[in-house]
């Protein structure tokens, strides 16, 4: 059943055309994700799809019976309604009893018969409408979002929280179609996956924009990329659009390289003197205009606009931090952490929002002051710290201008390029660089005030959530430049695909100020975490088993379900086999470090590593079904 079916569309701002003669359909039960550069028209095309703006052709057909969200990047929300206000005003039918009821909750305290049987009234309907289950849901999307005191103001919330509260207010919303631009922007790790999850489980049509491409693959079943006015559909998570893409580009570059060629022998055809050509040629000479529109197509070439502005040198002493604590008031953010840096530590900070990374950040740059402990910086130490907040630039400047002030050349790849050149080369082009400072979109700021960093040739890189805003390209080519960059990189991201590529090992920021140095990336630790909260849960229960001889009498009477025959072996038998996996998973790590490998031994044990992790994996999760009631 189609939802949406998008005929023809043509949109331009002056003479920029976004997009040209595009068409797709928008499908019931579909998760898509649309990618594009920032500045391709993706918000545009949301708006267009749902009447907030018009095209200038084409034809949009949208259901009249199906009921639309909209997540959009600019916050609509009233500051002077309170959380409470602003998750009720949405008009389903579960929110109305919700509503309801709570309101009769309040009237039944004053004992009124008449109040006392409008709440029995409420509850009879709360219950006919399974709206019991709506309103755990509701606690369940506050809850993981972090929502404050419902009687809040929201003109009060912090602009993350705002954002967390609007995500909150589009997922309580029952829909039919979720429309999301850029959902994952201002959640921590925690909350995206746990979006991922509701999002997998959900009955529900999903539109999406996002950069974050581990939440795109875990989640779309859909690819549409608007590239060059043009738009392209994809079937499959975003892994599969990697391969499709890449096969995609590499045929039209074969077909751009065939029509150049047949062009060359058209072109002298056609430059022949007109009486040479005969009437019967019409066609001819159509055919020759359509080969020379692809003939004149640019191949483009990515590689040209990778990062590789040259670090300072480092010296031998980089930075040592010894028992660095700090605390705001009750709250402990640091607590007695050590580390001495070394050159080339690629590190991945994680924690939730809040927790004190950037605090953390602001220590060893000496912005804040510890409580006690101290940071020893070397002397060959240049730091370039890309914060939340950016920087303080002239709106009124332009972005050439800006630049200028830094410096007149720039030096990348061991070659001196002008300030113009070097702004192409990161794709602000020469119309671009005039522009205004303030006029540039929030990717561009961001992409501009990266390159003001690097522009400095740092040694010591701090980047602190720099994926917000930035897309794919961009992404990818940040990605490149950091994997070579040969000075210390400290990242705080919750891009956990960035985090993979780039993090030697994790500063994982725990409760009670407490930060845990693993060494591996962000999905190792996570797994390692994972091990380690069942090893702790088989602890526990164990202590529970021999704590107490007397039998636990629950107050309630309640039905406890005994474990089978069945059932106990199979416990034992997960515990022996997961033993057994592991000194696998051990053996197999120690023979794929020995070098000089056979090529054909090596994929072999590679895939064998991976099944057992994968096995490990279902195992755990049954073993923590089976200890509940074994």
């Amino acid at each position: 059943m189609n939802y949406i079916e998008v005929n023809n569309l043509y949109k331009s701002f002056a003479e920029k055309v976004l997009f040209e003669d595009i068409s797709f359909k928008i499908e019931q039960g579909e998760k898509i994700a649309l990618i594009a550069k920032n500045g391709s028209g993706k918000t545009t095309l949301i708006n267009i799809i749902l009447g907030i703006e018009l095209p200038d052709s084409g034809k949009i057909e949208l259901r009249n019976d199906i009921h639309i969200n909209y997540l959009n990047q600019d916050n609509d929300l009233n500051p002077n309604d309170t959380i409470l206000d602003t998750i009720f005003q949405s008009d389903n039918q579960f929110i109305r009893c919700i509503k309801n009821y709570n309101q009769c909750v309040i009237n039944a305290a004053s004992h009124n018969r008449q109040d006392i049987e409008n709440l029995d009234k409420a509850i009879s309907l709360m219950d006919s409408f399974d709206a019991w289950t709506y309103e755990n849901k509701i606690q369940e999307i506050l809850q993981v979002f972090e929502i404050p005191d419902l009687n809040e103001t929201v003109g009060n919330l912090s602009g993350g929280q705002q954002k967390r509260l609007a995500l909150a207010k589009v997922l309580i919303d029952k829909s039919d179609m979720l429309f999301l631009d850029e959902p994952t922007n201002h959640l921590d790790i925690a909350m995206i996956e746990w979006l991922e999850k509701y999002l997998k489980r959900e009955k529900v049509t999903l539109f999406l924009i996002s950069h974050d491409r581990y939440f795109i693959d875990n989640v779309c079943d859909t690819i549409l990329e608007l590239d060059d006015c043009s738009l392209y559909r994809y079937k499959g998570n975003y892994s599969n659009f990697l391969i499709k893409k890449a096969e995609r580009e590499e045929l039209e570059v074969r077909n751009i390289e065939h029509a150049r060629s047949k062009y060359r022998i058209e072109l002298e055809w056609m430059r022949r003197q007109p009486q040479a050509r005969q009437h019967k040629s019409k066609k001819r000479e159509e055919a020759f205009y359509d080969i020379e529109k692809i003939a004149k197509q640019r191949i483009d070439n990515d590689e040209q606009n990778s990062f590789n502005v040259q670090a300072s040198r480092l010296g031998k002493k980089i930075m040592e931090i010894y028992d660095l604590t700090k605390s705001f008031g009750d709250k402990k953010i640091i607590c007695d952490f050590s580390y001495t840096f070394l050159k080339n530590d690629h590190i991945g900070v994680v924690g939730k929002n809040g927790i004190g990374k950037s605090t953390f950040f602001n220590l060893i740059t000496q912005q804040l002051a510890p409580d006690s402990g101290k940071v020893v910086i070397g002397s060959t130490i240049r730091f370039g710290y890309f914060g939340q907040q950016g920087l303080q630039l002239n709106d009124n400047k332009t972005i050439l201008e800006i630049v200028k002030e830094y410096t007149e050349m720039v030096n990348i790849d061991s070659r001196e390029m002008g300030v113009s050149q070097f702004l192409t080369h990161f794709n602000f082009p020469p119309a671009v660089q005039h522009n205004k400072f303030g006029k540039l979109s929030g990717g561009e700021k961001r992409r501009f005030y990266l390159l003001l960093i690097l522009l400095q040739s740092p040694n010591f890189l701090i980047l602190d959530e720099p994926t917000n805003d930035l897309d794919i390209q961009t992404l990818n080519l940040l990605e490149d430049f950091l994997s070579t960059y040969n000075g210390v990189l400290l990242i705080a991201s919750h891009d956990r695909l960035f985090l993979d590529k780039l993090s030697g090992h994790i500063f994982a920021f725990e409760s009670n100020g407490v930060i845990k140095d693993y060494p591996g990336n962000y999905t190792e630790y996570t797994e390692w975490r994972k091990r380690m909260d069942i090893a702790i849960h088989r602890i526990e229960m164990q202590k529970d088993k021999t704590a107490d001889s007397k039998p636990y009498k629950p107050q309630r009477e309640e039905k406890v379900r005994k474990a089978t025959y069945k059932e106990k072996k199979e416990y034992e038998q997960i515990n022996t086999k997961l033993e057994e996996l592991e000194k696998e998973k051990e053996d197999l790590m120690a023979k794929l470090n020995i070098p000089d490998m056979p090529i054909d031994k090596l994929q072999t044990m590679s895939s064998r590593f991976a099944e057992i992790e994968n096995e490990i994996a279902s195992l755990e999760d049954r073993w923590l079904e089976l200890s509940e009631i074994v």
